[in-house]
């Protein structure tokens, strides 16, 4: 396969790319990012020397861009993990998430469409998306594949719009879509905006830890090598037309996620004086903040044999480490943000 990875500089594509880039099978593997504050070639650091590995610094946005692109290489098989995802910035500044998210979708659909057009029995786009598009579940029961969308933020309803488009085009034009909706992730080179490597900052440098409303928000969380492995599962044996949801089985309030973290730091360099749960603050809940999110993850593993492989404990203790010993990265992914 010449296989596209829209976003690939970025926490989960360039974890996808580690993950897979040893694979047999892909001929060509094209990382097409536009490096915003959230996207680093440093993710990839090693990775840029693989024969099979190309990268394009293309925007979604720039439509004549990306159809050069899936032309050019002869790409077969997409993963389109490429979005705006910090709901707080959705929720500031909106514009930038409906055209990238929901245009910039549009654009690498319309791209295939036109380049697959003469058969697309062996090809295969794989859209990316969130379990955030359901809405906010009640103190019981999961999201499956079935479940309404209901977003509550930009974010939310960009990438629903985004999904819709997706499924729209596999039943309007037979475009060989699949669909994947994650919960949410952690683990290395997650830019360091998102809670855990917040958390793990705020621990480091004796700042106070933020943590919206009562910390009671429910999330389950998936490792982000184990996300690797799904979407690589999925993009090989998912059924055309399908949506897999993809979940850790591992539902954390924030608050005890916070507690764990302050915990793991304190442990592990007990040269800062412990004592770090102290600098939790509570302030004022986020708007529209969804209450809990879970995600029923039983028909990938029974169709396609996938599961979690890390606990939550395991996972967070990993990432930890990882922030700890990788001050320099977060040095530098932090300056080029600013």
């Amino acid at each position: 396969m010449n296989l596209l990875i829209t976003g690939g500089a970025g926490f989960i594509g360039s974890n996808l790319i580690r993950h897979i880039i040893g694979q047999p099978g892909i001929a060509r593997l094209v990382n097409l990012d536009c490096l915003t504050y959230a996207g680093h070639l440093e993710n990839l650091a090693g990775v840029d020397r693989n024969p099979k590995y190309v990268f394009e610094r293309v925007d979604l946005r720039d439509k004549a861009e990306v159809i050069r692109v899936v032309h050019q290489h002869a790409i077969t098989h997409v993963m389109h993990l490429a979005a705006e995802s910090h709901v707080d910035r959705s929720i500031t500044g909106p514009g930038d998430f409906i055209q990238t998210n929901i245009v910039g979708t549009f654009n690498l659909l319309e791209a295939c469409r036109a380049a697959w057009a003469a058969g697309a029995a062996n090809h295969r786009f794989h859209h990316v998306s969130t379990d955030e598009v359901y809405g906010s579940l009640g103190p019981t029961g999961y999201f499956t594949e079935t479940t309404p969308y209901a977003p509550n933020s930009p974010y939310s309803a960009s990438k629903a719009s985004s999904d819709m488009l997706a499924r729209a085009y596999h039943h309007t034009y037979g475009l060989p879509v699949v669909i994947t909706n994650c919960s949410n992730n952690y683990g290395p080179y997650q830019f360091p905006e998102k809670l855990i490597p917040v958390v793990i900052q705020s621990c480091l440098t004796r700042k106070s830890i933020p943590v919206y409303g009562d910390g009671m928000n429910v999330r389950d969380w998936l490792f982000v090598g184990d996300h690797a492995e799904a979407l690589w599962t999925v993009l090989q044996r998912g059924a055309n037309g399908e949506t897999y949801n993809i979940g850790g089985h591992n539902e954390w309030a924030n608050i005890r996620i916070v507690e764990l973290i302050c915990d793991l730091v304190d442990e592990m360099r007990p040269q800062l004086g412990g004592g770090t749960r102290q600098l939790i603050t509570f302030v004022r809940d986020r708007p529209g903040h969804d209450r809990r999110y879970a995600i029923d993850a039983s028909k990938i593993e029974r169709e396609l044999g996938w599961k979690p492989a890390h606990t939550f404990e395991q996972g967070i203790r990993e990432t930890v480490r990882w922030y700890l010993d990788q001050q320099e990265w977060v040095k530098v992914v932090l300056q080029k943000a600013h």
